[in-house]
């Protein structure tokens, strides 16, 4: 359920380029455009990620749901067929971590940035891309845990990923992964699609 609009998606995708190729044209040089999407997170297994949010009991903790949905925005402009700059705002969802029968701890997070896109044209219909950035980043603790100190975080972190743009002038789909590299000890990977117009 988690990533089922990610696989509608990318099945739509699929079936655009199979049974519509009298849309395809050669993408636009450069310009502005901007998209949105959606998909999921995965926070990596690791108890040294919770304990920057819990002091005490840490060792009691084992991550219960450890991904979410996620829902992103971006703006970008392509200055030629092989780079591009984007600024995106991600909300990364909900990671729970369960440390008893009746105790658990949400950590919801988002973030926002800027990005370095490297593009190489593979057809005029098909893009594949890496990119590199900068993302801030805010993570609000929650929890019914007593007796222990909860502490919200944030920070400024890089932010990387690879990724396939399918070309549809003036509009594009995208399939990608992105991992946020937020500290040694709190990671999130995220698996989205997404939807854009080009001007």
């Amino acid at each position: 359920m988690k990533f089922k609009t990610l696989v509608a998606a990318s099945c739509a995708s699929t079936l655009m380029i199979a049974f519509a190729p009298s849309i395809l044209a050669a993408p636009n040089a450069d310009g502005l455009y901007l998209g949105i999407g959606t998909g999921f997170s995965s926070l990596k297994n690791n108890r040294g990620e919770v304990s920057d949010f819990i002091s005490d009991g840490v060792e009691d903790f084992d991550p219960d749901d450890d991904d979410d949905n996620v829902f992103k925005g971006f703006v970008g402009y392509e200055f030629n067929p092989y780079f591009a700059t984007e600024l995106f705002y991600a909300d990364l969802g909900r990671t729970r971590w369960q440390g008893g029968e009746n105790v658990n701890t949400d950590l919801e997070s988002r973030a926002y940035g800027v990005s370095a896109i490297g593009q190489l044209p593979i057809a005029s219909w098909l893009t594949l891309f890496a990119k590199a950035g900068i993302a801030k980043w805010n993570t609000d603790v929650k929890s019914n845990l007593s007796g222990s100190d909860m502490d919200d975080q944030d920070g400024t972190d890089p932010v990387y990923g690879v990724g396939a743009q399918f070309n549809f002038e003036p509009f594009m789909v995208r399939t990608e992964y992105e991992r946020y590299d937020f500290d040694n000890n709190y990671k999130i990977d995220t698996f989205t699609a997404s939807a854009g117009f080009k001007f």
